[in-house]
């Protein structure tokens, strides 16, 4: 799995967010908080309010909050809108940027496990919310959903 840091900025505001919700915070706060350059900020939380993510207010206190509630926000979403695709094999990449076919076409079993793999990994991205991640973070001696990380 590839988390660019665009993905990985994105989870660090939206984490961010979670931890305000429901209240409105400035991207001044969050791009200090965590040094994420704000004009790179603003793109990517513009990406994650047209993806439905996000919600903006404006005036003297605007800023960002959540669009709907952390339990109803998977990381996976997230990175999916900034990130695209998370996972690719040697195989896909070299088929999708050379042209290049495996030599083992349909009958290649590493096709198949990179394919489980992905799945296998868009699963727990999909399953844990962002509630999951912030309430792992307060119960830091027990961590429920990112247990579930461990292979």
């Amino acid at each position: 799995m590839r988390v660019t840091a665009k993905g990985e900025y994105a989870t660090q505001a939206v984490l961010h967010l979670t931890r305000q919700y429901p209240d409105v915070v400035t991207i001044q706060d969050i791009s200090q908080r965590h040094h994420i350059p704000l004009k790179y900020l603003e793109q990517i939380l513009l990406e994650l309010k047209h993806g439905g993510i996000l919600e903006s207010k404006r005036g003297v206190h605007g800023g960002y909050t959540l669009a709907r509630h952390p339990n109803k926000i998977s990381v996976g979403e997230v990175l999916r809108i900034v990130d695209g695709a998370f996972t690719e094999s040697s195989c896909t990449h070299a088929r999708e940027r050379l042209g290049a076919e495996c030599a083992e076409g349909e009958n290649c079993g590493l096709r198949q496990l990179w394919q489980n793999v992905q799945d296998a990994v868009e699963k727990i991205l999909f399953e844990t919310t962002f509630e999951d991640v912030r309430r792992s973070t307060e119960r830091p001696h027990r961590p429920q959903t990112l247990a579930r990380l461990s292979l």
